[in-house]
């Protein structure tokens, strides 16, 4: 029996700890998608306690706290730090087979020097123990990074902020981790929302050009896109339920758009041909800065009425969309391919049923402007565990390249949470490894590491030209 979190984890044959062990654990990380603050990072802050750390923001660690009958006091409420740290320590020795049981072992090992099992029994010894951790200087947020090796992080920004945390992170010469912005536009497109007339108003402010109709509005973003550009951001998300393609007339795009600014919601077709223009544009945009295109999509949000109301968003009520989009998805990427004007672009679904949809997808578009130009995006959100990334890039190896896959990110609100790069790495070596020793690949170690170090990371930092 192999010992719990030894440093053979997950790796089931002699090839893939070779490739891990050799090859990819001392590969530096580029976390080019998250949702750290940079302000945190400007500010180089410390935590007082591993709650704050561990639990705050967490939406993953609060449903299973739902799942366990925890009381919403204890997960987002007032209870005490100390008080929810018990709480999820009573959680978390439920959790066999859920990622957050190993990343939570991973971190208490990697950060705090813990190779103990939390439960309620150890609860005191680690909140001790961490604590205690937390307040030596080395476990400032800018030391955590540099000690996680990273050197490249991507943060996720709305158009119409400042950056003036990324100015100074940049100006600081002590830290040498590149904290670049990426841009968020989901309020600008998503007319259907009842702030959205409000957000026009502070962009207009923002880029100093008055948005009075859709042409305008097309001129403030790419006033804000070249603003991002200046400050280094080489790429951009959106948040989508599906990728939409409804086109429209220019004038029927005017029409929508001042309908909804004199204060009546356009109908459903309505909204989707304003996102469609909306989405050819900045995607035209970003072909002309170089950036590429983040599409996330397949969610259902705030499924839960009742707590959104109480909780507001990324509180935990969010589920799979099962709305299946790949002939529109097609059409889109189309529309901007005729005009040669597709960019770089990466693709992932919430719902792991879509991994063959989006292989085959992405591979009517791959050309020569970029190796691997058109990516299938890793596994997400609720399918970034071992199954789901086993299936996601073997699923990908099946279809296209995997060799070619820029690998992992965070997706994360924690400083804590490279150690999820590590967890993908062994799940990439053994998924190689187990390959290998079966007879289906030569064990041809010198081409299989390099394979293992570009995935890990050279293909990220190719691609997105960094």
């Amino acid at each position: 029996m192999k010992n719990f979190l030894d440093e053979d984890f997950l790796l089931t044959t002699d090839t893939a700890k070779v490739l891990y062990h050799d090859y990819a654990a001392d590969m530096p990380i580029i976390d080019y998608h998250c949702h750290i603050n940079p302000r945190e990072i400007a500010e180089n802050i410390s935590f007082d306690n591993i709650t704050q750390v561990w639990l705050g923001g967490d939406h993953y660690k609060w449903r299973l706290m739902r799942a366990n009958g925890i009381e919403e006091k204890y997960i987002t409420g007032d209870a005490s730090d100390r008080e929810k740290f018990e709480k999820w320590a009573q959680t978390l020795p439920k959790a066999i087979g859920n990622p957050l049981y190993h990343w939570s072992h991973l971190e208490l090992q990697r950060y705090f020097g813990y190779h103990g099992i939390l439960n309620p029994d150890t609860a005191e010894e680690v909140w001790n123990l961490c604590n205690a951790k937390l307040h030596e200087p080395s476990m400032s947020v800018q030391n955590i990074i540099k000690q996680s090796g990273v050197e490249i992080i991507c943060t996720t920004d709305d158009p119409i902020d400042s950056l003036e945390w990324h100015k100074l992170i940049k100006e600081d010469k002590t830290f040498p981790v590149k904290v670049l912005p990426a841009f968020r536009p989901d309020k600008a497109m998503n007319i259907e929302k009842p702030e959205f007339c409000d957000y026009i108003a502070k962009l207009s402010k923002v880029s100093r050009i008055p948005v009075t109709d859709f042409a305008s509005l097309c001129a403030a973003l790419a006033n804000r896109i070249q603003f991002f550009d200046s400050m280094g951001c080489k790429v951009s998300d959106h948040g989508l339920e599906y990728i939409m393609y409804r086109p429209a007339q220019a004038k029927e795009i005017e029409a929508i758009f001042a309908k909804r600014m004199n204060g009546t919601i356009p109908d459903e077709l309505e909204q989707q041909q304003f996102k469609t223009a909306f989405l050819l544009f900045v995607g035209r945009q970003y072909h002309k800065f170089g950036w590429a295109m983040q599409l996330h999509y397949g969610t259902k949000r705030n499924s839960n009425s009742l707590q959104f109301k109480k909780s507001g968003p990324d509180t935990g009520y969010d589920c799979i969309n099962n709305y299946s989009s790949s002939a529109q998805m097609t059409d889109y990427l189309n529309a901007l391919n005729q005009t040669d004007e597709l960019p770089k672009t990466i693709i992932y679904s919430l719902n792991p049923n879509d991994n063959n949809i989006i292989n085959t997808v992405i591979g009517c578009f791959q050309d020569s402007e970029a190796i691997g130009k058109l990516q299938h995006g890793s596994a997400w959100w609720f399918n970034d565990h071992k199954t789901g990334m086993t299936e996601q890039m073997t699923a990908l190896a099946n279809v296209g390249l995997l060799s070619n896959f820029i690998g992992m990110l965070t997706d994360s609100r924690s400083f804590i949470s490279y150690t999820r790069h590590e967890y993908f790495r062994r799940i990439l070596c053994d998924m190689i490894g187990k390959w290998v020793e079966n007879g289906e690949y030569p064990n041809d170690i010198k081409y299989l590491g390099q394979m293992v170090k570009d995935i890990s990371y050279n293909n990220t930092r190719r691609y997105f030209g960094f």
